[in-house]
């Protein structure tokens, strides 16, 4: 699927400028409910056991660091804003016993292929620390050779030393925090880092043979204009990071209380951000990024875009991913996690994960068992999100019913898509153009049977 920048209209960058799902998940997060209990959660596990074809497929784990030095105002992550550090080591005394609880219930030595540490700032943690936690994962789990080991970096508390700590404790792929390299705009949104700095450490990261290195930006933040935005677009090209994703800017102070310290009169108008998407689409095809999907590029002999092109991309609660489809263990305060058909999530305050596992618990607050229906819709949701296509005949098979019939009222849907040239549709399936890729989740809300209003769309990040 080639596509370039020509492929995309800034007539249908306003037309979808929408609220939806970013489909990390279906059914999404906000459809857990509680009645789904940490009981639940053992019995899935106590499955995956059991099960042959499971027990031996490898998994992948989410460790949530929930604190932060400083807070950025645009936050919307479950954060603790210290500057006391010490409240890091009762936290890792309590992920211990949670792994502990996973290694009772799974077996010790389960086969990790992905590892993530996601914040907050997971370099929060001191060195010290940063050993102990690998330390605690590595007795209960065994880390495959080929696996992908990444953690989020705020780059005000790396340095070229740090970056020695994490390639000796088996890090291969490292996200910098970045959004703006705009001075201005680093400072209405409460986090400056120079750009120089940023340059050293991805340098120093390089010659560190890192095998992965992503860039985050955001646009739509206070004080950007297109002109600004055009400025850090040229110093972003001129990094070369291995991946970039681009996240427009979601304005919800009423869900988030830090974005209430934002100057809403600041933010930049519906069409500026059209503008700044548009030259940034146009800025890092130009500069030969593949558009992996939705808002993530990487350079093409990166290995998500080789997975791409191999048709072997996937998608979890952390976005693409380059593993095979598996199932995901959170671990820490508000993390999401999945065994087989089962959706969890963590206690989201700090009090409450912690007395649950004070009480020999899994912190488990709620979750999704998937229906039947479920599982045909993700089916369809995630072939659509990773591999821009949906074969009718294989998920027939896969889970006995006939496409056409059971989504009749979805494919007549789709023919508004079709005329505007974003979706083919023929006997053997649906493609999404070159064009559509763009808009890719707009494809898959069509799939989607739980939004059913614009008030529940309200509660999502806009699709483009």
């Amino acid at each position: 699927m080639n596509v370039t920048a020509d492929s995309v209209p800034d007539e249908l960058l306003r037309r979808f400028d929408v609220s939806g799902p970013r489909y990390t998940s279906f059914p999404t997060a906000d459809r857990f409910v509680e009645a789904f209990t940490a009981d639940d959660y053992k019995q899935a596990l106590t499955q995956r056991r059991s099960g042959l074809a499971t027990k031996s497929l490898p998994l992948s784990v989410y460790v949530h660091i929930p604190f932060c030095e400083s807070l950025c105002y645009y936050c919307a992550c479950n954060k603790i804003i210290t500057k006391h550090h010490d409240r890091a080591a009762p936290y890792l005394r309590y992920l211990a016993r949670e792994v502990e609880l996973h290694a009772e219930k799974i077996g010790v030595g389960q086969s990790i292929s992905q590892l993530h540490l996601g914040g907050g700032s997971p370099t929060f943690l001191t060195d010290a620390e940063l050993r102990e936690l690998m330390a605690m994962l590595r007795r209960s789990f065994t880390f495959l050779p080929a696996g992908e080991y990444s953690i989020e970096i705020d780059p005000r508390t790396v340095d070229a030393a740090r970056l020695d700590v994490l390639a000796e404790l088996g890090f291969n792929r490292l996200s910098f925090g970045v959004q703006d390299f705009d001075p201005a705009v680093q400072k209405a949104v409460h986090r400056v880092q120079p750009a120089e700095q940023v340059f050293s450490l991805v340098a120093a990261a390089r010659a560190r043979g890192f095998d992965s290195i992503n860039i985050d930006l955001i646009y739509g933040l206070p004080r950007q204009t297109p002109e600004s935005f055009a400025r850090t677009l040229a110093q972003v090209k001129q990094l070369r990071p291995d991946r970039i994703a681009l996240y427009g800017y979601a304005h919800l102070p009423e869900r988030f209380k830090p974005q209430r310290r934002i100057d809403a009169p600041e933010l930049p108008s519906g069409a500026a951000k059209v503008a700044m998407l548009s030259q940034s689409l146009s800025a890092f095809l130009s500069a030969g990024y593949v558009y992996v999907g939705m808002d993530h590029f990487a350079l093409p002999d990166n290995a998500l875009a080789i997975a791409k092109r191999q048709g072997r991309l996937h998608r979890n609660f952390q976005g693409y991913s380059t593993q095979p489809d598996c199932d995901m263990i959170g671990l820490g305060v508000s993390s999401i996690g999945r065994i087989g058909a089962t959706y969890s999530q963590n206690a989201k305050t700090m009090e409450e994960y912690c007395d649950l596992l004070d009480q020999g618990r899994f912190p488990v607050v709620r979750g999704l068992a998937l229906s039947r229906d479920d599982l045909v819709r993700r089916a369809v949701i995630m072939s659509l999100m990773c591999q821009g296509q949906v074969l009718f005949e294989s998920i027939d098979l896969a889970y006995l019913v006939e496409c056409r019939s059971y989504f009749a009222k979805e494919l007549e849907e789709l023919q508004s898509l079709v005329d505007l040239g974003l979706v083919t549709i023929d006997a053997t399936g649906i493609q999404v153009t070159a064009k559509g890729w763009f808009f890719v989740r707009a494809v898959a809300m069509v799939f989607d049977r739980y939004l059913q209003s614009d008030r529940t769309r309200a509660r999502f990040s806009k699709i483009i």
